[in-house]
């Protein structure tokens, strides 16, 4: 991966798209087996003398426990922050979850590990960016994209907001590890993949209609990883060794992909405005979390759906009484949204890879479909379809609510 890296970088150098392109400061990927023992060589060649395992109970027993004495055989001194989960048992990126991980990092420490899914990632990223030291991730299922990104979705005062913190500098996957997996988390990242057709879609409709920074390359990276889950679902399914790796890779390429954006456009559009919805909701009722790649996967079906029979037959409609960007590329705006693969293909592919399909599936009833579906465009500033329904049939008078 170290060789894609360096690619990527090469083409982002080159890019003309006109936004500015992160530096990856991601110095190693490793996906393998037995990559802890590289990953301890790793640390002592950075010289770092003392790290603190941030994980939870799951993730300590499936991977933190060997890596802690991987570590000390190797000379380094280990703490561990062992996040203590909800009244739900969930372990949740809140105020509560992030205080404890900080106050449990030694002043003396070196270097934060996350040893995790998403979650403890977004906690660890954001320990990284406070107290100022790197952090190594080392994913314990292929469950998301954002292991090398810089977002981090936190839950503040019961809201979901995603801040730009610190990317990893190093990740080790342990193929071992994540075979080992729950394969609902295999099939929450194919989920998580999957929400690239509507995110993708949502981002150049945003960029030619407001004007919103798009980049050719960075979709080009997005669609690529997407494409190439889609076309070895078969594999993925079955969980092995080859399909773990070829849904690990698509997901740290995802995440590579919004790294050098810098921000979360190409693999975050009204799917995962859906989600967030849905998860604050149930944060509120104090119900149990859904693994985010089930929500998003879910989401990216009942979406395909909304823009197929809504927002095409609205965008043609009332083309005529919006902007004259949206005007000059109704177009190329139209098969952008007409490609998105229907419902039923989307729902064969989850279903193969055991993921739900429906919302009343996660517990999501028709209300909190219908209220999400008016309301989630307001949690983020993105112009997507998703908010062209909502803002037309707001002030359209060819449009009755």
């Amino acid at each position: 991966m170290e060789d894609y890296i360096a690619e990527l970088m090469t083409l982002a150098q080159t890019c003309d798209c006109g936004n500015h392109h992160h530096p990856i400061p991601i110095e190693r990927i490793k996906i393998g087996n037995s990559v802890y023992e590289e990953l301890a060589a790793y640390v002592d060649k950075k010289g770092f003398k003392h790290a603190v395992i941030i994980a939870d109970e799951n993730t300590y027993q499936a991977a933190g426990k060997s890596l802690s004495e991987i570590l000390k055989e190797a000379g380094i001194r280990i703490s561990l922050s062992v996040i203590t989960p909800d009244e739900n048992n969930d372990v949740v990126a809140d105020e509560q979850s992030l205080v404890q991980a900080l106050l449990e990092i030694p002043v003396e420490t070196d270097v934060i590990i996350a040893v995790g899914a998403g979650t403890l990632h977004d906690i660890a990223r954001f320990c990284s960016t406070k107290v100022k030291l790197p952090f190594i991730s080392v994913p314990t299922a292929p469950s998301v994209d954002g292991f090398t990104s810089m977002g981090a979705p936190l839950i503040v005062r019961g809201v979901k907001t995603t801040f730009q913190m610190s990317a990893p500098i190093a990740v080790f996957a342990d193929l071992s590890v994540l075979k080992s997996s729950p394969r609902k988390m295999v099939a929450a990242g194919f989920g998580d993949m999957l929400a690239k057709y509507t995110s993708l879609s949502d981002w150049k409709f945003g960029h030619l209609v407001k004007g919103e920074p798009y980049c050719p390359l960075v979709a080009a990276i997005t669609r690529e990883a997407l494409d190439s889950c889609v076309e070895k679902v078969e594999k993925i399914a079955a969980a092995d060794e080859e399909g773990i790796k070829i849904l690990i890779e698509a997901l740290i390429k995802s995440g590579l992909a919004m790294l050098v954006f810098g921000q979360s456009h190409p693999a975050s559009g009204g799917e995962h405005h859906l989600s967030h919805y849905w998860e604050m909701e149930f944060l509120q009722r104090k119900r149990p979390a859904v693994l985010h790649g089930a929500k998003v996967g879910v989401s990216t079906v009942l979406l395909a759906e909304v823009y197929k029979e809504h927002f095409l037959p609205l965008l043609s409609e009332s083309a005529r009484l919006q902007s004259e960007n949206l005007q000059e590329n109704f177009n190329e705006i139209m098969k952008i949204y007409q490609e998105i693969p229907t419902p039923e293909h989307l729902k064969n592919l989850l279903t193969q890879t055991g993921g739900e399909i429906m919302p009343e599936q996660l517990g999501i009833d028709e209300q909190l479909v219908a209220a999400s579906l008016s309301g989630a465009h307001t949690l983020r500033n993105r112009f997507t379809a998703l908010k062209f329904i909502n803002v037309t049939a707001e002030s359209s008078p060819l449009i009755h609510p």
